[in-house]
């Protein structure tokens, strides 16, 4: 009869593989990812199989397990697949829940609440974001990304006024700066996501005066792999405020390295901008030649309903 695997060794295994998945994630992108996370699935049934209830001493081997599912959520999300992103989501929540981890839960949440603004769910990503949400105060850092969340919903539903004031709000909260009470997932909440986040935001209002400088400082600052999303949106940005020459001049700078993006979100946003250009009735010949250059550059894309990871 084989062994049960002993529990601390696969707390300690779920616990690497952790590090491993977000160590390939920021330096080469979530495609990249794929055959770790493929891995995953099958070297820990829990993370597709119906998982146990868990016991007082296996409380750390199921936090292991819900922490591992969340980072697969994250990488299926970032690489495009929705269906199976969703799906890790749901099991991190459900792993987070039997153990009593309140804070792989809340970034849970949070990643689910963007996945669903992404699939054009605003109101559904809105609900999602208030649940991280408890009777204690969230430390700041959190606080700020829960409200970085409400903006992006809330300026997508057209609440220009209220997306305005949420993400002034995330940029207030923020720069109260870490404290003890933050979990250790914070390390990430940093002055570039913030910028990215917040000219983000105000692009989707057609604040252009004020989102392009966000969006190139957040794009030109060294980051992990997933920051190239700043890029691509700053892209877009400029093709839809109808600045040619800086948008020349970023696709320019884009097209040597967009076949090493590893993010099918950054690849469908530079692809969907650059096909824009091409079909502008204003654009200048140059920049509609640049944009063809551009997506003949890019990866080959993944469609959402590509087979699951």
């Amino acid at each position: 009869m084989a062994r049960r695997p002993d529990r601390h060794a696969v707390t300690a295994t779920a616990a690497r593989t952790v590090e491993r998945l977000v160590a390939l994630d920021a330096a080469h992108g979530a495609t990249a990812a794929l055959p770790a996370v493929r891995r995953a699935l099958r070297d820990f049934p829990e993370l597709s199989g119906d998982p146990a209830p868990a016991r007082r001493r296996d409380v750390d081997r199921v936090a292991a397990l819900a922490e591992l599912s969340e980072v697969v959520g994250w990488i299926l999300f970032d690489a495009g697949l929705h269906r199976q992103a969703h799906r890790a989501n749901t099991r991190a929540l459900t792993l987070a829940g039997r153990c009593g981890d309140r804070w792989t839960e809340r970034l849970t949440l949070l990643n689910h609440s963007m996945l669903l603004t992404a699939a054009g769910d605003p109101r559904g990503a809105l609900e999602t974001a208030a649940r991280v949400t408890g009777p204690r105060p969230l430390p700041a850092r959190v606080d700020s990304l829960v409200l970085i969340r409400q903006a992006h919903a809330t300026a997508l539903l057209g609440g220009r006024r209220e997306s305005r004031r949420l993400i002034s709000r995330a940029r207030s909260r923020f720069l109260d700066g870490l404290s003890r009470h933050d979990p250790h997932w914070a390390w990430w909440i940093d002055e570039s996501e913030l910028l990215g986040h917040e000219g983000w935001v105000l692009a989707r209002l057609g604040d252009w005066d004020r989102a392009l400088p966000l969006l190139h400082r957040a794009a030109t600052a060294p980051g992990p792999s997933y920051r190239h999303l700043f890029g691509a949106e700053l892209l877009a940005a400029l093709a839809r405020a109808g600045a040619w020459t800086e948008a020349l001049d970023l696709i320019g700078d884009l097209a040597p390295r967009a076949a090493a993006i590893g993010s099918v979100r950054t690849t469908r946003t530079l692809a969907d901008a650059a096909a824009g250009l091409r079909r502008g009735p204003r654009v200048p010949a140059s920049l509609k030649d640049a944009a063809a250059h551009l997506l003949e550059c890019l990866p080959a894309p993944v469609a959402r309903s590509d087979r699951p990871a």
